[in-house]
């Protein structure tokens, strides 16, 4: 059983404290903030949740050119590689270490300019642009890339 605090003060404390004069504030304190009550509501939660995804999905089907989504599709194949590349030498081992890191980054860089191009060919960012034709852009895509995989070929040895 647990006992109980003895709160009493003692007499040095109550003598103390009744010769203090009593101090008032010089600004009344602000009165407490009403709590607010969070409703649980899990289940609408979780439905406006699945609300925001489907509108996201077909805003992006319907909204994003082919273009772009061609784009985005093979952004998404370099991050499954890349992801591959990374469990295959967790796994397997790194024996060939020059080997993986070559291939992660021609994997890494190939993504890098792939976003930059998909930068730069959006309708949406075209006053940031503005003297990129998608022509160019796709251009300057193609050179970037040979030198990247150049680099990563005579990387390997």
């Amino acid at each position: 059983m647990a006992k109980s605090r003895n709160v009493t003060p003692s007499p040095a404390a109550a003598a103390t404290a009744a010769a203090a004069p009593p101090q008032q504030p010089s600004t009344p304190a602000p009165a407490p903030a009403p709590v607010k009550q969070v409703a649980k509501s899990a289940p609408s939660s979780k439905q406006n949740w699945d609300q925001v995804v489907v509108n996201l999905v077909n805003h992006y089907q319907n909204k994003t050119p082919q273009r772009t989504k061609l784009i985005d599709a093979f952004m998404a194949f370099l991050v499954v590689v890349g992801a591959l590349q990374f469990v295959y030498c967790v796994l397997a081992g790194n024996y060939p270490f020059n080997a993986f890191l070559s291939g992660f980054s021609a994997t890494v860089g190939q993504f890098v300019l792939t976003a930059s191009l998909r930068i730069q060919t959006t309708e949406a960012n075209k006053s940031d642009f503005p003297s990129v034709s998608p022509e160019r852009a796709f251009a300057d895509y193609v050179v970037c890339s040979l030198i990247l995989h150049f680099f990563c070929v005579n990387f390997i040895n």
